[in-house]
């Protein structure tokens, strides 16, 4: 009897869901595997695909952002815009680039800006600290790991302190990232005046795709005049004061200028979306007083889009690249578009350098990295594995021209489940400084060889192929 049940339940799913997924066009391959899932698994397929199947979330987001933001209003007044005309000239061949980024990321251009480049959780925390010690007005923070450790008390006690200074401070944290941070933590934080929400916390037993989206932005605003963002989180292990883990590589990056603007707005419509509290006041968007020309688009990626804009972006640099691409990322699972668009840049002649995990931090998404190398050899690009500790920067540049700093990984997870950030940077400066960096990290890894890697065991291949399957959600 219960057998005929769970047969019953298997064909329901399998008719009442697989319609649905027909009905949404997606790739033969993923089609094919929900149903194969909902005809296996009674009831548990149909939770999977309720966490992790769904592809379309407009209803959820239909009111995230604040109406007619300060984002909206900017891109408003740029999108017909000549933005060649606003880029310093030897960079208008990017044009096309930044009117992608406007209509996909809703990105604008801002000209006027001085970024510094923070190399590791030492010089991160160094200028964070001082910047939230100038505050007179307000600070915003959101991360995706907030952690009750030493480092994170040192921050609380500085934002305390200037909340009695009277500052006023908003913190919000994503609900799985920071699983692990106390309650007591949390409450203290409150108690002291901060102003503390959770996106999408995990509330048993309710079961939804929010379990799958996650908040992976890194955001600080200070008096809406300096900002921070890149792939450092808030905790000891970013300072490689983890035992286990060792030696933390990661890069982020301070801001100063119009840029800031972008990021305030991407962190009000945040809050405003978790909060329903609008803030639109003209004292987070204070005037802006660099004179410094550094061209910079701030590009919020996420599940609430119509478009993957940072996927977007990466494919144009690197089909719009003439010489040189360079790549930082610590979890690497492309989709076709993105092997076929760096096979091409390498086999038409271009160096074409990608630096990887080569210490596994999560071992699934770390062999199933593995599986997408070989092609990837054989066209000629360079993969190198970092062995010096954990890597973990997002980097990306190409032609001594463009760069893009953030936190997003070049995975599926990065640019259509999670809330991300990245910067476009056109600005030759910064490719300089950030290729400092990055010769650094080749001497401190290993390259794979195409031979070598091909003689693997049989046995690491079939873990990697195992693990690819799982590529949609990692």
């Amino acid at each position: 009897m219960i057998w005929f049940i769970l047969l019953s339940i298997s064909i329901l799913q399998v008719v009442l869901i697989g319609v649905v997924i027909l009905l949404e066009n997606r790739g033969p391959a993923e089609t094919i595997a929900w149903i194969c899932i909902l005809g296996i698994l009674p009831i548990l397929g149909c939770i999977i695909f309720i966490i992790f199947g769904q592809k379309t979330h407009r209803d959820l987001f239909r009111n995230k952002h604040i109406p007619d933001n300060r984002l909206a209003k900017t891109l408003r007044q740029q999108i017909d815009y000549d933005h060649s005309a606003l880029l310093p000239q030897h960079f208008d061949s990017h044009h096309k680039l930044v009117s992608l980024l406007m209509k996909s990321g809703f990105a604008p251009l801002t000209l006027y800006n001085r970024v510094e480049t923070l190399l590791n959780g030492g010089e991160k925390f160094q200028v964070l600290f001082n910047a939230l010690e100038g505050a007179s007005n307000h600070i915003h923070l959101s991360y995706f790991i907030f952690n009750d450790d030493e480092i994170g008390g040192d921050v609380f006690k500085i934002l305390a302190r200037k909340v009695d200074e009277g500052v006023e401070v908003r913190v919000l944290i994503d609900g799985i990232g920071s699983i692990s941070t106390s309650s007591g933590f949390i409450r203290s934080m409150r108690q002291a005046g901060i102003q503390v929400e959770w996106f999408f916390p995990i509330r048993f037993p309710y079961i939804t795709s929010r379990l799958n989206m996650r908040y992976h932005r890194k955001i600080v605003v200070v008096d809406g005049c300096i900002g921070f963002m890149g792939g450092l989180n808030i905790g000891d292990e970013y300072l490689s004061r983890d035992s286990k883990l060792g030696f933390w590589r990661d890069t982020h990056i301070k801001i100063e200028g119009e840029a800031v603007q972008t990021l305030q707005a991407i962190f009000l419509n945040d809050w405003y979306f978790v909060t329903r509290q609008e803030y639109t006041d003209a004292r987070y968007f204070p005037q802006n007083n660099i004179s410094q020309i550094q061209p910079i688009q701030i590009v919020g990626g996420g599940p609430d889009s119509n478009w993957t804009s940072i996927w977007h972006g990466f494919f144009n640099a690197i089909t719009m690249a003439k010489h040189s691409v360079s790549i930082e990322t610590p979890y690497f699972i492309p989709d076709e578009s993105l092997i076929m668009a760096l096979k091409t840049a390498a086999l038409s002649g271009l160096d074409v350098r990608l630096v990887v995990q080569g210490i596994p931090e999560h071992k699934l998404t770390y062999f199933a990295m593995y599986s997408y190398f070989e092609e990837l050899l054989q066209a000629g690009v360079k993969i190198f594995q970092y062995m010096k500790g954990i890597f973990h920067a997002k980097v990306f540049f190409i032609d001594d021209e463009l760069a893009s700093v953030g936190s997003a990984n070049m995975d599926h997870r990065g640019y259509l489940l999670d809330f991300e950030l990245c910067a476009f940077v056109y600005d030759r400066a910064l490719v300089e400084r950030l290729k400092v960096d990055f010769e650094q990290d080749l001497h401190d890894s290993i390259e794979l060889v195409l031979q070598t890697f091909q003689a693997r065991p049989v046995s690491a291949r079939l873990k990697e192929s195992c693990a690819r399957l799982f590529s949609p959600v990692l």
